[in-house]
């Protein structure tokens, strides 16, 4: 008979690789990062903030490693976990990643790039990708506005995004 350490071990520490790595997520953002495991991770969740691992803002339902994590949100970090959301069923491994990128993925063999580039940022984003002529990853842009898109030129660019606060996605393509 397998004890609950034994059985919750690998999603625990994934779970908390994942809240350590993006710093601060929704609850309903970690459910969704493990489709079917829902219940067992609100039980991890409650298990972990007992043990005082992680911190779970009750008013935004928003769980950190501390508090000081949650004060500090990344607003692009937590759209672009939106997106990653959307792909997660044929996501092989996913981490964060550097300026300008917030999220890298593999999925069906290929890199992924996810970029948020704030509005009057463009001309910004545009020269800190500019430099990565080699990079092959395909890259997902998100975006405040749909009018950002003709400042944006970013090379590998398979798509573009809008992300509200609550988690809808919706994607553009250049034609």
């Amino acid at each position: 008979m397998k004890t609950r350490e034994q059985i919750y071990n690998n999603e625990a520490a994934d779970l908390l690789r994942n809240i350590s790595m993006y710093r601060t997520l929704t609850e309903e953002q970690i459910a969704r990062l493990y489709p079917g495991k829902e219940p067992v991770i609100k039980n991890l969740l409650n298990h972990l903030k007992r043990q005082g691992r992680i911190y779970i803002n009750p008013d935004e339902q928003r769980v950190s490693i501390t508090a000081d994590d949650d004060a500090k949100i990344d607003f692009g970090l937590l759209s672009a976990v939106w997106v990653l959301i959307d792909f997660i069923d044929k996501v092989e491994y996913h981490f964060a990643g550097d300026f300008p990128v917030k999220i890298s993925f593999f999925a069906n063999m290929e890199l992924y790039e996810i970029i948020y580039v704030p509005n009057e940022q463009e001309i910004l984003i545009n020269h800190a990708v500019s430099g990565d002529t080699k990079s092959e990853a395909r890259r997902i842009i998100i975006i405040d506005a749909p009018e950002q898109i003709e400042n944006i030129d970013i090379p590998n660019t398979s798509g573009f995004c809008t992300v509200t606060p609550d988690g809808v996605v919706c994607y553009y393509k250049l034609e």
